[in-house]
């Protein structure tokens, strides 16, 4: 996500590769874009740019006075006056997850390139912003947010004054890692910056602002030391606002990131400039709002409860790998009523094995049904057979009495 080194990375592009360009003709957006209208139009304008923490502002400049287009009716478009020419118009832009600035040719357009001005020249080329994600947000006739604080770049004592002398904001009662990306008090600061700051202090990112902040407010160097002396001793210890202004500047003066003007700046330099952030080795936890925060050792005194650290082991990359292409098999012919051979085969051996599945357990219950039990049976056996035994025995002694008694 472009932070504010980006910004300004992108603000110097525009006043570069516009610098003696002179644009003509109407701003166009494009259909798909929720943003205003942008409803400029002058024969020669030129543009220039300037960047505020995550904030960058456009300016249309026309080159010189036009016709009004019927006498006593005015232009009722947006930056005009009713009975005047065209009127220089601000544009406020931030970047949301994929914003930046390209000129290209005319004929030729980025895909997602939602605002386009056009050159004088032929052939013409359009400085198009461009958003793939469509997260950026531009304001018409737009002027800095007022609930933003200083530039941490360009405003660094005003910025250090703000936060200082607002310590008691309830803002400052939150996590040191989620107060960095208040944009009241760190304009321009970042996940990946807020990361390689605490990092390079050794502040666990959970620890309370105040807390860490306090002390630098009776932070004072000895009188003694000469100017030399001083600036050696900022750069060699510098405090947690200092790093707010020298870390984003690191970045700056790096330049590329694909805000430069080379279009295919490579990113190898930032990745091996990170420290911290999505760096192999390192821990992370989500913070109150959701964002990932990168750091290492012990988390502070104020980290979310249940939250299990993580540690990156892949390799340095700032976006997440893409996944492993899927195998698919081949799906079969089809016959002509929907269903394949195979599928055929399978319902009807489905369907023969669930009939003998079935018929078998019927006949196993009418078995058991026919089948008496083995108790029963036995005393029933042993009940029939005992008077059959005894009645041939009786029989004998009668016949053999009866024969006695006659001889």
């Amino acid at each position: 996500m472009p932070e504010g080194p980006e910004l300004h990375l992108a603000s110097c592009y525009i006043n570069t590769v516009c610098a003696g360009l002179i644009f003509s003709g109407k701003v166009e957006k494009s259909e798909v874009s929720k943003n205003p209208e942008v409803l400029f139009e002058s024969d020669a304008y030129l543009i220039s740019a300037t960047s505020r923490g995550k904030e960058i502002k456009l300016t249309l400049v026309p080159l010189k006075e036009e016709k009004n287009t019927l006498p006593g009716r005015g232009r009722d478009r947006a930056g005009q006056s009713q009975n005047g020419p065209q009127q220089p118009m601000d544009l406020v832009f931030r970047f949301g997850m994929s914003g930046s600035f390209k000129l290209t040719s005319g004929a030729e357009l980025p895909k997602h390139a939602h605002l386009r001005f056009y050159t004088k020249e032929s052939p013409c080329r359009a400085l198009c912003f461009v958003d793939f994600r469509r997260f950026g947000r531009w304001e018409v006739n737009g002027m800095w947010q007022p609930d933003r604080g200083p530039c941490v770049m360009l405003e660094y004592e005003k910025f250090r004054e703000n936060v200082l002398r607002n310590l008691s904001d309830k803002a400052f009662n939150k996590p040191i890692c989620e107060a960095l990306l208040n944009q009241k008090f760190f304009n321009g600061i970042g996940n990946y910056l807020r990361a390689e700051i605490l990092y390079r202090l050794k502040i666990p990112p959970f620890e309370k602002a105040r807390t860490v902040l306090e002390a630098l407010q009776h932070r004072k160097q000895s009188p003694d030391l000469t100017l030399s002396k001083k600036v050696k001793l900022k750069r060699e210890n510098p405090d947690l606002l200092e790093l707010c202004h020298a870390v984003p500047m690191e970045v700056i003066h790096m330049g590329g990131k694909g805000y430069g003007l080379e279009p295919s700046d490579d990113a190898a330099a930032f990745e091996e400039w990170l420290q911290c952030y999505y760096v192999p080795g390192m821990r992370s936890l989500r913070d109150g709002n959701g964002r990932t925060i990168w750091f290492q050792g012990e988390p502070g005194p104020m980290a979310p409860k249940g939250e299990k650290s993580r540690k990156r082991r892949s390799q340095v990359n700032a976006d997440p790998e893409p996944p492993s292409p899927k195998v698919t098999k081949p799906v079969p012919k089809r016959s002509s009523k929907g269903s394949t051979s195979q599928e055929k085969v399978a319902k009807q051996s489905g369907k023969k094995k669930g009939k003998d599945l079935v018929q078998g357990a019927e006949n196993d219950k009418a078995n058991e049904a026919r089948k008496p039990n083995t108790r029963s049976r036995r005393k029933a056996s042993a009940s029939q057979e005992s008077p059959t035994s005894e009645a041939p025995a009786a029989d004998r002694k009668r016949q053999a009495s009866a024969r006695r008694s006659k001889g």
